[in-house]
């Protein structure tokens, strides 16, 4: 299964039902094609390269404690979740990408950082939802290092337990849609 690497950080407020949203562009290696769903379900695999204090929200920053605090044992890797993407757009309009700010927890001046780097591609905002399953421990391979978006983990899971309800999950996709659809 397809696991997508992001900040342990983004992935707790994830799994906590404080994030519902990646924004993206690429990693390093992936600059001429930039981001591009290649599963619609996927681990959700964390990472610990440049996470800072000041690309998360104030309010936000247990998350980066927690992360920090809960790193795995060398040479492993802790997955405790997976998601499904429910919607995703790409966005070049910077006042769309403001307005999904209580989506997720990364600061302003993180996101303004973002939109600046290869700042012809729009960022893909992509909706999602999370469920928590039993931890795995994965032995990291070579394959896992460098700044891509995408590794295969050779594990499977099919069912976890969904971050948030029926209900709230809905409700936020009705109003992620509403601002990604504005014109």
């Amino acid at each position: 299964m397809n696991a997508l690497k992001e900040w342990a950080t983004i992935i707790n407020a994830l799994d906590n039902g404080k994030q519902t949203i990646v924004l993206r562009k690429g990693g390093i290696l992936e600059t001429a094609s930039g981001f591009k769903i290649e599963s619609n379900r996927f681990f959700l695999f964390p990472t610990w390269e440049h996470q800072e204090t000041k690309h998360i929200k104030p309010k936000f920053q247990n998350f980066l404690d927690n992360a920090l605090k809960n790193k795995p044992k060398e040479g492993f890797n802790k997955i405790n979740s997976f998601a499904e993407v429910l919607a995703e757009k790409d966005i070049e309009s910077k006042e769309t990408i403001n307005a999904l700010s209580h989506f997720h927890i990364w600061s302003d001046t993180y996101i303004q950082e973002r939109i600046g780097w290869m700042p012809k591609k729009p960022i893909k905002a992509v909706f999602l939802r999370t469920y928590t399953i039993p931890q795995m421990d994965i032995p990291l391979e070579p394959d896992f290092q460098g700044c891509k978006s995408w590794v295969e983990i050779n594990s499977n899971f099919d069912s976890g337990q969904p971050v948030l309800t029926d209900l709230e999950n809905e409700s936020k996709l009705q109003k992620f849609m509403e601002i990604v659809n504005e014109v």
